[in-house]
């Protein structure tokens, strides 16, 4: 049998370090047997998945060194790649499990699977679907049918017992049926949710282990009764731990950036990345801290992973990274490093044009322009209060900035613009008002060149790190952050 594992990542976002250090253990269990990896993109959200997302994803992935044998750019035997081409093969099975009844329709609204959930809340029950499609006649689907009302194709869960699997890395684990709720299969769309489209391109492409993340523990019953149902082997199962914050929390971007591209654009190795990426939550035999992927990949056993929650913390990361550079580097491949990362034509061509005509000497490009390569800027966080607006307003309109950034699908600046400028109104502030502390999170100044031809230059990755470092300099209490919660879910709603 060939080792054959997959990293199926959703193009919905920045790509995200929990996907490369996924990617990175399939990887390496693979390749440490002479066996094959898998990419494979998960764009059945329709709504949120974005060609630019999926090349960004792609990219980083390559960035680190990871480089995958099947995939939608490089084609295979199991394509295609991306979930959407295959839509009409889960439709198809997705039929079956009705055909056999392991699945069933369901044609509850959302109004009423929202009752069902209130009156369940009012009881002190736990949410939880309640089987109602399972109570319908024949004749009453073949109605709602041919009258073609819109439905959902849920599968059909035990109301008792338990469900036992064999973790690879845990060991037995079991779970009550009362927990796992009717997952829903086929969406009212016709497009397939995770835990079918997974299945299917799994049992179809040949997989053969999927390592994937702790928090997915709970849906294993679900994942695994859905080969039963087919009746098809199931791949070998096991749970990678989260990564976490220094205070052991679960990595997020309140709290550490988490896209690669930040990493990249800061001036982190890729080397040094994923060789940190590798320590997370597993060691060399030698303990030794530094590391290539080929070395871990010859030295790798996925048995030794260790299941407490891994500490992301960029400080180590930082001098992980600098020992690349000092004992790995000539000068040489140092200066190449640097023309590839921001001194190259194409970096410089974007940047001086907003600088040109405010400069007299060379000299005056670092003044005016050094921030575009200098990390995360440094300045007095009182400078982003010193304007005419209020803190309060500018907490507000900073965070929901951030938040309107994070949903933006194409980083240009007339999108980000018109984000600005909706905002600016929307607290009743002229729009040079409300960019005087996006000046200062961006640039690290009262004032400087275009800060949205900034923010375009420098990409979505560092602005929006920016810009959360700026909020956390004027600071958000927790009962502050639910106020802003609310008040973000009205402005929505306007």
């Amino acid at each position: 049998m060939t080792i054959r594992t997959r990293v199926a990542p959703s193009p919905t976002g920045d790509p995200h370090l929990g996907t490369a250090y996924i990617a990175l253990f399939n990887y390496a269990f693979a390749k440490q047997q002479g066996g094959e990896f898998v990419l494979r993109i998960e764009d059945t959200d329709q709504v949120r998945s974005t060609p630019e997302s999926e090349q960004a994803i792609m990219d980083s992935l390559r960035w680190l060194g990871l480089n995958w044998d099947h995939g939608p750019d490089v084609g295979g035997e199991f394509g295609p790649y991306r979930q959407s081409e295959r839509s009409d093969l889960y439709k198809k099975y997705a039929q079956q499990l009705v055909d056999n009844g392991k699945a069933f329709y369901c044609f509850a609204t959302a109004e009423e699977l929202d009752q069902m959930r209130e009156e369940q809340m009012a009881e002190g029950l736990r949410p939880k679907y309640d089987g109602r499609g399972l109570k319908l006649s024949q004749n009453e689907i073949e109605a709602n049918l041919a009258a073609e009302k819109p439905y959902v194709i849920r599968m059909n869960i035990p109301a008792e017992g338990t469900f036992k699997f064999n973790d690879y890395l845990r060991g037995e684990i079991e779970i009550p049926w009362e927990n796992v709720d009717m997952q829903v299969l086929l969406k009212a769309d016709g497009f397939p949710t995770y835990f079918l489209a997974n299945v299917v391109d799994d049992h179809h492409m040949e997989i053969s282990h999927i390592f994937r993340g702790e928090e997915w523990i709970n849906s294993a019953p679900k994942l695994l009764k859905l080969y039963e149902d087919f009746g098809w082997t199931a791949p070998t199962l096991g749970h990678l731990p989260l990564l976490r914050n220094p205070d052991k929390s679960k990595l997020s971007k309140r709290k550490n950036p988490t896209s690669i591209n930040y990493y990249k654009e800061m001036g982190f190795l890729p080397e040094a990345v994923l060789n940190y990426l590798g320590r997370m939550g597993w060691s060399m035999p030698d303990e030794r801290e530094k590391f290539t992927l080929a070395e871990m990949i010859e030295n790798f056993d996925m048995k030794r992973v260790s299941l407490g929650g891994p500490v992301f913390d960029v400080e180590k990361l930082s001098w992980l990274n600098g020992l690349w550079i000092r004992e790995n580097l000539t000068d040489e491949e140092l200066i190449n490093r640097f023309v590839d990362w921001k001194f190259n034509g194409e970096t410089l061509g974007k940047i001086l044009p907003q600088v040109k005509t405010r400069i007299n000497t060379l000299s005056d490009l670092v003044e005016l322009a050094g921030y575009f390569v200098s990390g995360m800027p440094t300045y007095a966080p009182e400078l982003l209060t010193a304007g005419k607006a209020e803190e309060d307003v500018i907490r507000q309109a900073l965070q929901f900035f951030i938040w309107d950034l994070e949903a933006l699908r194409t980083w240009e600046k007339s999108e980000i613009f018109a984000i600005a400028k909706t905002l600016a109104d929307h607290h009743e502030l002229k729009i040079k008002v409300f960019l005087e502390p996006i000046f200062v999170a961006i640039s690290g100044k009262t004032s400087s060149t275009s800060v949205i031809d900034a923010m375009e230059i420098l990409g979505s990755d560092m602005s929006r790190a920016r810009l959360r470092v700026a909020l956390g300099h004027i600071g958000v209490s927790k009962k502050q952050a639910k106020k802003l919660e609310k008040a973000y879910k009205v402005y929505q709603a306007d």
